[in-house]
């Protein structure tokens, strides 16, 4: 289901807050997550440094942030399971911290790993 782009400019306004509690609804309704891929993953960073895995809850905000040095990117799924069982662990080894809902023209929010497992886990269980 294509998201509307009315409702696309609408949620990129709100802030980095709002747009992580849409992001635990959407992705705990479809069960995936997005990420930006080209022979790897796209990666970001926080203010001090600490490298970010940016996260959508949708393939049409990963694909507005497919610009600049993301370019040649594409929109790529990862199911909730992989996210909680693989990645997320991963991301705590690697000391790096997921990016929650990266905006074109500003910044997404950098919970922890153990802060996203836990909101994450919460949302599931109002289902």
């Amino acid at each position: 289901m294509k998201v509307n782009p009315k409702q696309i400019q609408a949620v990129l306004t709100l802030s980095p807050e709002r747009r992580f509690e849409h992001f635990l609804k959407v992705v705990t309704d479809q069960e995936l997550v997005w990420g930006l891929y080209h022979d790897g993953w796209a990666m970001a960073a926080d203010d001090e440094g600490v490298p970010a895995f940016p996260l959508w809850p949708r393939e049409e905000y990963a694909e507005l942030n497919a610009i600049g040095e993301w370019e040649s990117f594409t929109p790529k799924s990862i199911s909730l399971a992989d996210l909680m069982g693989e990645f997320l662990p991963g991301f705590q080894e690697k000391q790096m911290l997921p990016c929650i809902f990266l905006t074109p023209g500003g910044r997404g929010l950098t919970p922890t790993v153990e802060q996203l497992r836990e909101a994450i886990n919460a949302e599931l269980q109002r289902y």
